[in-house]
């Protein structure tokens, strides 16, 4: 069967990174409601070890069959039990990688990205590595995302460091040897845009959406660089026109990894607004029909649905904060003092580097949840400074998937790094001081809050009675911890 043993069989669990192979992060089989999250308490608690230049972690847990699977920023793996917290097996790299990375599982096997622009396959039961790739061609390049796995294969992909000579590229894997079934190029242009040395983008950050049915994978691909410019080639000027597949959702055939459709969300991107979500599967009614749709979002800070067959845009919709966003070209500045943003100087952009729907999206019942993190930066033709993370606030918006009209947005004194899942009535989701909050979602209203003992920039799995939140951020509080909540616990 193409779907693993490990994903059919626990299906009212977290099997895959958001849940299921049409990227919902949506579970209506817990016992977590919020007629009941008011008993949520911590069952256990684990330390987490590795660091990396985000945290300690930076992606959700998998959950299959009592087990939680989770990988930190240091490249290390555990396997710990759902119940006690107890740790079955571990296997330590003490590599840094950057987020988000994380598990996958299937025929029993562990599928995680190692630094190095590597992918290595464990064994479920011990741990022991059963086989390593490296995927990375240049020395730009690396692998960080979430693999995900179907039909015999592993799904997984490289990015890079924005400093030239690179292309992101999406592999499938055999999941039996690492071996290359096929690969797709996400920069079309074999010369990087006319500039191999200066030039560089496009990749994948985060894990696809599947169509069983019509055979396609769904992708969310990130920006080109260098962004803004560089002092000899300002606004981009060293990559001329629209630099595809950048800042795009791509729909790739299963099998073979042929190209079916692309829309370009952001072309000849100045200021790192990737489109790089787990796109979302829905059928919902569209200009008076009932459609299969694709729902994707990014650091453009927008969200928007695409015809699933053909790439057609419905709608798009601005959420959180803009400023200077739709800029093609940044004015020349003549000074570099301040005050910045006066005429011939310095402009500040909104969303920055850091802001817009930077971690993934939920959808239930004909509403997606974006989360939004309202941080700008400064932007000169040739450099880009984040606004301190201090000065950074969150969203969380409730759209309408039919138009993408907003029905409501619920608003938070620090950046929304934590997703958005859906348990039933509610929608969770944290924030970077490691608050973590539960919402009604047909309202956005405060049901449920608690204070992590680190910052979070990470997103939570779901089984039964039990919410698993990697709060892995030290920021001056406590050590980073995976915190299991369940319904009535006494830890």
């Amino acid at each position: 069967q193409p779907i693993p043993p490990e994903i059919s069989g626990n299906q009212n669990q977290w099997p895959l990174p958001n849940k299921d192979y049409t990227s919902s992060r949506s579970t209506l089989d817990s016992e977590i409601s919020s007629e009941k999250v008011s008993e949520l308490r911590p069952a256990w608690s684990f330390e987490i070890p590795g660091k990396g230049m985000f945290g300690s972690a930076a992606t959700n847990p998998l959950i299959i069959d009592d087990v939680v699977y989770f990988q930190d920023l240091g490249s290390n793996v555990f396997a710990i039990d759902l119940k006690t917290g107890h740790v079955l097996w571990k296997r330590i790299y003490g590599a840094a990688i950057g987020g988000p990375n994380g598990v996958a599982i299937g025929w029993g096997k562990v599928f995680v990205p190692l630094s190095g622009g590597r992918i290595a396959a464990l064994s479920k039961k011990t741990g022991e590595e059963v086989w390593q790739v490296k995927m990375k061609r240049t020395e730009n390049e690396f692998v960080n995302v979430q693999p995900s796995v179907y039909d015999g294969m592993v799904y997984a992909g490289t990015t890079t460091n924005y400093l030239g000579d690179a292309t992101g590229m999406i592999f499938a894997l055999d999941q039996e040897t690492g071996g290359v079934w096929w690969n797709f190029d996400t920069v079309d242009s074999k010369d990087i845009w006319g500039n191999r040395n200066v030039n560089s983008g496009g990749g994948v950050w985060y894990p696809p959406a599947f169509d069983m049915d019509r055979g396609i994978t769904y992708w969310g691909i990130g920006n080109p660089a260098p962004w803004p410019g560089t002092e000899e080639f300002p606004n981009g000027t060293s990559r001329p026109g629209p630099n595809l597949y950048t800042s795009s959702v791509v729909a790739l055939n299963i099998k073979s990894g042929k190209l079916k459709w692309y829309n370009q969300v952001k072309p000849h991107d100045l200021f790192d607004h990737d489109f790089q979500l787990s796109p979302i599967l829905v059928t919902a009614e569209v200009d008076g029909m009932d459609r299969d749709i694709v729902i994707g979002g990014g650091k453009t800070g927008t969200v928007a649905a695409f015809d699933a067959d053909s790439g057609r845009k419905f709608w798009e919709t601005k959420v959180g904060v803009h400023e200077n966003s739709d800029l093609t070209s940044v004015p020349q500045v003549v000074s570099y003092e301040k005050p910045w943003g006066e005429p011939g100087k310095p402009i500040r952009v909104f969303p920055g580097h850091y802001g817009g729907v930077e971690t993934p999206m939920a959808y239930a019942d004909g509403i997606v949840y974006a989360p939004v993190v309202n941080l700008g930066a400064w932007v000169t033709p040739t450099w880009s400074e984040s606004l301190e993370f201090s000065e950074g606030t969150g969203e969380m918006v409730a759209l309408n998937v039919g138009d993408g009209s907003v029905l409501w947005s619920t608003q938070f004194d620090s950046m929304v790094f934590g997703a958005a899942t859906v348990v039933n009535d509610l929608v969770f989701t944290s924030t970077f001081d490691g608050m973590i909050y539960a919402l009604n979602r047909e309202t956005g209203k405060e049901v449920w809050s608690y204070q992590a003992p680190a910052g979070i920039n990470a997103w939570p799995a779901v089984a039964g009675d039990t919410i698993i939140f990697p709060a892995g951020v030290e920021i001056g509080m406590g050590q980073p911890v995976l915190i299991a909540f369940r319904i009535g616990a006494t830890e």
